[in-house]
């Protein structure tokens, strides 16, 4: 996969499947915008290691609306054009029913949709109106296996991804006549970042024993999805929601 020449924002790209995802683009070529919220200093290490030159940092809290546009504008702004969009930044917050009150499950759920959905929606808008001027370019969402799976004592990631799912086809029949193509990717349980906790705790063990290959994905197996769908040839693969989740959930 060749993505010479091109621009490529992602989305919570100082988490380790963030991390993977850029590593993949700037290794196939792309200059690299890397979105951070509060990992600043991760998010400049990360930069310092990859191959290539152009790759930039942008700051913003993906809850604000504002932020979102100016993010988008500050990479347009410094490489003229936006081809690709990875929506990867996301919170996982648990808040069970039993152990909240009101005012925190709807706090929580605010929070999480605000974040993992609206957030992606809001770039995914401010994108596509650069991609319609520039002639096309391609949106990767990357929602999870909890949309399909459920999330018990975390409703509202689960809620989110659902959604998230639901924008990307949504999305892929509106902004294909203008040649911009979307897509998302279901990744089960990943090495790293919000499942380090649950893996080395002791749920680990029955967590990998979920998929016949008796282990959870790497970061980078994600990562390869991503860049198969953003690339050329992909194409008629729109609207599509791939699983990366080792069988361990058929749907």
């Amino acid at each position: 996969m060749d993505f010479s020449n091109q621009v490529v924002l992602v989305t919570g790209a100082s988490g380790s499947i963030g991390q993977a995802i850029v590593r993949g683009f700037a290794q196939a070529g792309a200059r690299v915008a890397i979105h951070f919220h509060s990992g600043q200093a991760a998010a400049e290490q990360l930069r310092a290691s990859l191959p290539g030159t152009g790759h930039m940092l942008v700051p913003a809290n993906i809850a604000q609306p504002g932020d979102v546009k100016r993010m988008v504008d500050e990479v347009v702004a410094a490489s003229g054009r936006l081809d690709v969009l990875v929506n990867n930044a996301a919170i996982f917050v648990e808040h069970p029913v039993a152990e909240m009150s009101y005012g925190e499950w709807n706090a929580t759920f605010e929070r999480v949709i605000q974040v993992n959905l609206l957030g992606a929606a809001n770039a995914s808008y401010c994108a596509a109106r650069q991609m319609m001027a520039q002639g096309g370019g391609r949106i990767v969402n990357v929602g999870s296996r909890g949309a399909y799976r459920g999330e018990p004592r975390a409703t509202s990631y689960g809620a989110s991804k659902a959604a998230l799912h639901a924008l990307s086809q949504s999305l892929a029949q509106e902004l294909a006549p203008h040649n911009i193509f979307v897509t998302a990717v279901a990744p089960g349980f990943v090495e790293g970042g919000m499942a380090t906790e649950s893996l080395t705790g002791a749920r680990g063990e029955a967590i990998r024993a979920q998929s016949p290959l008796g282990r959870v994905a790497k970061p980078e197996e994600v990562a390869h999805t991503v860049l198969f769908l953003a690339a050329p040839g992909s194409e008629f693969l729109t609207g599509g929601v791939i699983d990366i989740n080792g069988a361990s959930y058929l749907r």
